[in-house]
């Protein structure tokens, strides 16, 4: 095997931009910034909310919901 032929593995910052600080390994070798992580992300907090745009699910059932399947 080839030796130096991989990356250095090392121990770096994630900093998220809610100001969480997370300890992690990377190839980087440096701090790095993200977007969101699991303490501000949505659906992790528990604060996602599903919404039904326009009544999709009504004109559905309106449109398909009354067609029989029988022969």
């Amino acid at each position: 095997m080839k030796a130096d032929l991989h990356p250095t593995y090392s121990e770096v910052e994630a900093t998220c931009s809610c100001g969480n600080v997370i300890k992690t390994r990377s190839t980087l070798g440096k701090a790095f910034h993200i977007d969101v992580c699991s303490e501000c992300h949505p659906f992790y907090t528990g604060k996602q909310k599903v919404l039904d745009t326009g009544g999709r699910i009504e004109r559905f059932t309106q449109r398909f919901g009354a067609i029989s399947t029988k022969k």
